[in-house]
This record gives structure tokens, C-alpha cells and sequence, in this order.
């Protein structure tokens, strides 16, 4: 069993349970933790990873970890992953839960990406131009590319506008190649 469909269940599992206990947005908070710990600290995810640390050793890293920093139901989600040999998983489990939450609270992931810092004002606009568009909320990402010849790229819902100088020339380049005036016989 490939790793994407281990991660899509066990975060249906969760997402069921956090529905059952009515947590559905703490235990997304909490995920978010989850993720961003596993991404950031190589050194557990070898040790997750390892076959050769037992389990009762992999539960109380999580317990250390977790316990106090994460709601009841998360850690008791954690803990029975661990006790499956999923610990490994933690990082693809909390992305998978996540975009479930998403699609659950109607939330569509945006991420822009612009030369330069965006104010509060132009960050408003694109939000409402994508609410309007997709008839979701948005969780908007913006960061910065210094590499990128003004305007923008936006990403959302497996959609791209592409609004680059950089793609720009590219077309005019293209449409220039062709030589609309040539005879055709």
C-alpha cells in the first residue's frame, strides 16, 4: 500500500473522530503543529522511520512531544498511529487532514506569489477576487520571489493565472515566430 492512500485514511479516521468529539478545528491547529514539527526536524523523522526503535519508545517520543501541546483527541490519534508503525507518516497524515478540513469548512487554498511584499489592502482584493470566482473562503498564501520580473502568479483550486513579464514574452515570442503575412501557396 503506497504511502497516499495510508495517509488519506488514517486522516479520514481522524477526521471522523474529530467529528464525533466535535474538534474538528483544534485538531486542524493542532495538525498544522504536527506537520510543521516533522518538516523542520529531520533527526525525528529518521527516528520515526526507524524500524529498529520500538514502539513504547516512539509513543513516548510522541508523548514528550505532544502531551500538553496538542488537544486530547490529537494525541490519543498520535499515539494509536504510533502504536500502528505510522509514526512515519505524521508529516503526509496532518497535510492529508488538512485539505479534508478544507474541503469539510468550504476553504479553498490560494498561494500567491509576487516580487515584492504585498500590503494588507492588494492581500484583501485578491482574497475577495478569488471568494467571488470560487464561491469558497480562502486561506491565502502569499510569499515573495525575488527572481520574478514583476506582477504575479496566483494558484488556487488546481487553477493558475499566470500575470508574469516573464510569461509575457514568452507568448509575444511565440505569436512573433509565426509569420502571419507568408504566403500560403
Amino acid at each position: 500500500m503506497n504511502d497516499y492512500r495510508i495517509n488519506q485514511g488514517y486522516a479520514k479516521a481522524l477526521l471522523l473522530l474529530a467529528t464525533d468529539r466535535d474538534d474538528i478545528d483544534r485538531v486542524s491547529d493542532d495538525m498544522r503543529l504536527v506537520g510543521s514539527v516533522m518538516a523542520e526536524n529531520r533527526e525525528l523523522a529518521v527516528v520515526f522511520g526507524n524500524p529498529t526503535v520500538k514502539v513504547d519508545r516512539k509513543v513516548a517520543i510522541v508523548d514528550a512531544l505532544f502531551s500538553g501541546q496538542v488537544c486530547d483527541t490529537t494525541l490519543a490519534f498520535l499515539r494509536f498511529a504510533a502504536r500502528k508503525n505510522r509514526s512515519v507518516n505524521f508529516r503526509g497524515i496532518s497535510q492529508a487532514y488538512i485539505e479534508m478540513w478544507r474541503d469539510v469548512r468550504g476553504i479553498v487554498l490560494s498561494d500567491l506569489v509576487t516580487h515584492q511584499p504585498i500590503d494588507d489592502t492588494a492581500r484583501r482584493m485578491v482574497t475577495q477576487m478569488v471568494e467571488d470566482y470560487t464561491g469558497k473562503r480562502v486561506e491565502l498564501h502569499d510569499r515573495t520571489d525575488p527572481k520574478m520580473l514583476g506582477a504575479f502568479k496566483l494558484e488556487f483550486d488546481s487553477k493558475m493565472y499566470d500575470a508574469r513579464i516573464r510569461t509575457k514574452i514568452r507568448k509575444l515570442r511565440i505569436e512573433f515566430a509565426k509569420n502571419v503575412y507568408e504566403s500560403k501557396f
